[in-house]
């Protein structure tokens, strides 16, 4: 939990700082909206916890929410759509099962809905990075745009069906589908294959593919200008990420601008631009973009964090002093210590020891057995725990 509490609140602090509000959606939501117009992959579905809310003689088809966004693109439906522009956040827990046996996991999302440009795009990234670095982590992006991957599956020709398979494999993870797919087609997949092997970390590299492909595949135009847009800006704040065509794993309702983060070797993140996903909830034609750190990775990369503030274990030597015990401990608490009451001789003691003494005067200090003061009053005893540097922001 201390490093829960310290993710948690690093993600608050850059978020408010950003003009972000915090939400919170219920556990339990409408399965329709996770099946609605394919919002979630096949994949994705086929791992949910569903059941039937009964009431009565009827009942609705309900689940344990596997995904935070779509819950909070129904609150902005029903309850902020009025007020346009939302910057919105949240620490949840979602439900979805896999075969390492997790069932319950802990994210700390934000969506940026209302805004189009690839600015939001940008203000998103930049925030997630901002998030991972102030836990002195060494994070990564790697960036990728399901607007190139849907133009190229449309360049093979293929029937509706087969392209919305694939996409839904490839989101899924699996990025040798859009391999397989174009191998399926040697006339025109040959010379495409190529490019889900180019990788890049600039601006100028998707301006050369933009170069190469422009004039034989012109559904990629489109998305390759709003990806340089995009990249471009990255480039300008000084952002560090790769660019992988094949790396768009993630949701359905993905449109464009998608970016994975990774932090001590593994995911600890990702999201994505969505247009798509509130128009189909019946929201109107809003465009949104938003990602989610995933805190249970991010706690198995962070030590647990020591105490904020010096421990005092406060003992009194007889039930008759246990008053002034109870007393001094608030005073100390109230001044930004750690406080403890020994309640066992065992006890391990905290950075100081304050016992109760029933003679003058009536208090004994001592640092970790090297040090002994006395003072007469608690006031006393703050005072010397001041002068002898250990105040409220000292490390334990």
């Amino acid at each position: 939990m201390a490093a829960f509490r310290l993710i948690e609140g690093q993600f608050r602090d850059c978020c408010l700082k950003s003009g972000y509000r915090e939400v919170r959606t219920p556990t339990i939501e409408y399965l329709h909206l996770f099946t609605s117009a394919g919002t979630l992959t096949p994949g994705m579905i086929g791992r949910v916890y569903s059941f039937l809310d009964w009431d009565g003689w009827s009942g609705e088809r309900v689940v344990l929410r596997p995904d935070g966004t779509i819950p909070v693109a129904r609150l902005y439906i029903d309850c902020l759509a009025d007020s346009g522009l939302a910057r919105l956040f949240y620490v949840t827990n979602i439900f979805i099962f896999d075969d390492s046996g997790s069932r319950e996991r802990w994210q700390c999302g934000a969506e940026l809905i209302g805004a189009g440009s690839p600015v939001a795009d940008a203000e998103l990234i930049s925030l997630s990075l901002e998030m991972l670095n102030g836990l002195q982590l060494d994070a990564k992006v790697r960036l990728a745009h399901v607007g190139l991957i849907k133009g190229l599956l449309s360049s093979l020709e293929i029937s509706p069906q087969e392209q919305a398979a694939t996409l839904d494999q490839v989101l899924d993870g699996d990025a040798s589908a859009l391999t397989r797919a174009l191998a399926a087609r040697p006339d025109i997949g040959n010379a495409l294959l190529p490019l889900l092997t180019l990788k890049g970390q600039s601006s100028g590299f998707l301006k050369n593919l933009k170069a190469l492909v422009a004039s034989d595949l012109p559904a990629l135009v489109a998305p390759l200008d709003d990806f340089i847009s995009v990249v471009s800006l990255l480039d300008m704040m000084g952002c560090r990420y790769e660019i992988d065509l094949a790396s768009a794993a993630g949701f359905e309702y993905y449109t464009g601008v998608t970016f994975q983060l990774f932090a001590g070797g593994e995911k600890v993140g990702g999201g994505g631009r969505y247009d798509a996903l509130i128009p189909l909830m019946g929201g109107g034609d809003v465009p949104a973009c938003g990602f989610a750190l995933y805190a249970d990775r991010l706690m198995s990369l962070k030590e647990r964090p020591s105490r904020t503030a010096p421990l005092v274990l406060v003992r009194a030597k007889s039930g008759e002093l246990l008053k002034d015990a109870f007393g001094a401990a608030r005073r100390l608490r109230e001044a930004g210590f750690i406080a403890e009451l020994e309640l066992r001789p065992e006890q391990p003691a905290g950075n100081w020891l304050l016992d109760m003494q029933d003679t003058s005067p009536r208090f004994a200090l001592s640092r970790r057995g090297t040090e002994r003061f006395e003072a007469g009053s608690i006031d006393d005893v703050l005072t010397l725990l001041e002068d002898s540097g250990a105040g409220k922001n000292s490390p334990a």
